[in-house]
């Protein structure tokens, strides 16, 4: 039963994720951005429903009061292709997220990220970048776009843990802005490899923000890490 359930809604996140990255692609001939941000929402609802009905896979926020009314950098723990879902809803509604470039080449869902502002990154360039992330990330700040980042830059298996790397932190610094650390627990129900998605509740854990001013980047970097290991943490422990 698990693995059927798991097949259905594995269907209905690539058809979900067909349809409305056509969508997305029309409505962006367009330019309406805003409409283009509300659909890729209205994508994650979807899945988010079908998630908890077809899998029984639920999820809970907690300090959801610690975000910042102005548009701010995100650091989340990654885990599972779950959050990539959620943060699309739980976060404001214009986001630029930090993806590895050869996301975007994908047809249909790799153009239609496109049309969503993100910040795509070659990995291999190393230092150069670095820069185009300060530069980008602080140009859609400045309009009003909040910036995800997964600072290990890849998933990570639960009770385990990537170097964080500097990239969103030196963004913070440079840009002033606040950075807001998020931890959870999606691997434990869906795994970073897996088909299988289990049925419980994903604890989603919006930290304090940290005030980036006055602060160094391997400052924050810190900071943002201590955090988010010690609430995933106390996740496992629950």
């Amino acid at each position: 039963m698990l693995l059927l359930r798991s097949l259905l809604y594995q269907v209905v996140l690539l058809g979900s994720s067909l349809l409305y990255s056509i969508a997305i692609l029309l409505v962006g001939w367009g330019r309406s951005k805003h409409l283009v941000a509300r659909l890729a929402r209205s994508w994650g609802v979807l899945n988010l429903h079908a998630l908890k009905h077809l899998c029984g896979l639920e999820y809970r926020v907690t300090g959801i009061e610690h975000l910042p009314r102005e548009p701010s950098v995100v650091l989340s723990k990654h885990q599972s292709a779950w959050e990539i879902i959620a943060l699309r809803v739980l976060l404001p509604l214009d986001q630029s997220w930090v993806l590895k470039q050869e996301l975007t080449r994908i047809p249909f869902f790799g153009w239609a990220l496109n049309r969503l502002d993100p910040i795509p990154i070659d990995r291999a360039a190393g230092r150069r970048e670095i820069t185009k992330l300060i530069r980008e990330g602080t140009k859609r700040l400045d309009e009003g776009r909040w910036i995800i980042v997964f600072p290990e830059g890849t998933r990570v298996a639960p009770g385990t843990q990537h170097t964080y790397g500097i990239g969103g932190a030196l963004l913070a610094e440079r840009s002033g802005r606040r950075v807001v650390p998020i931890a959870h627990n999606a691997g434990v129900f869906w795994g970073r490899r897996s088909l299988m998605k289990r049925p419980g509740i994903i604890d989603v854990v919006i930290g304090p923000s940290l005030q980036t001013q006055g602060r160094k980047a391997t400052e924050i970097n810190a900071l943002t890490e201590e955090w988010i290991e010690g609430a995933v943490a106390a996740l496992a422990d629950r």
